[in-house]
């Protein structure tokens, strides 16, 4: 079972100081293996003179217990360019997801700050899930791959502070 280790929000001055945290990562990455926890960084920068753009970016990384398996999790507004190969601020963010498989359902955890059930649509294709949410500046998207397909009619969302549960029943 995955335990949240920490999770910091830090500003920073440009793109440089996206990779500042790298190093303290690969220390934490080996304690993390023996204990089955969770990290998570973050970190809010702007860019430009002329237009304000901020960009959120972080990441998750996950073990399991005893070392089995690392997943390191993106999120937020900033991607590479494919063409360029340089940092870009998009207009949407990606969320921080966690998805728990349970006997007869499953659970599907996202972290969207400002958002509300109301701003929340989904698409369902097989089994991947894409959430839509927007309100005012506030605006994401993240592609999920269930554990199994799903039907859109038995899936139920609520949203309490930022937090959104997808029910996903069988």
């Amino acid at each position: 079972m995955n335990k949240k280790k920490s999770k910091e929000e830090t500003p920073l001055g440009g793109f440089g100081g996206i990779l500042g945290g790298l190093a303290d990562l690969v220390e934490k990455l080996g304690e993390l293996a023996e204990k089955g926890e969770e990290l998570s960084r973050s970190g809010v920068f702007q860019t430009g003179k002329d237009k304000e753009l901020k960009g959120v970016y972080g990441f998750s990384v996950k073990t399991a217990l005893g070392g089995e398996g690392l997943k390191v999790e993106p999120f937020g507004n900033i991607r590479r360019d494919e063409k360029s190969g340089q940092p870009v601020v998009e207009e949407n963010r990606e969320p921080v997801v966690d998805v728990f498989e349970e006997e007869d359902h499953a659970l599907i955890v996202a972290e969207m700050p400002g958002i509300s059930a109301e701003d929340v649509r989904l698409e369902v294709k097989d089994d991947l899930l894409t959430i839509h949410a927007e309100r005012g500046d506030k605006k994401y998207r993240k592609e999920i791959l269930l554990p199994k397909s799903y039907s859109k009619e038995r899936m139920s969302v609520s949203c309490n502070n930022g937090i959104l549960e997808i029910k996903c029943e069988a």
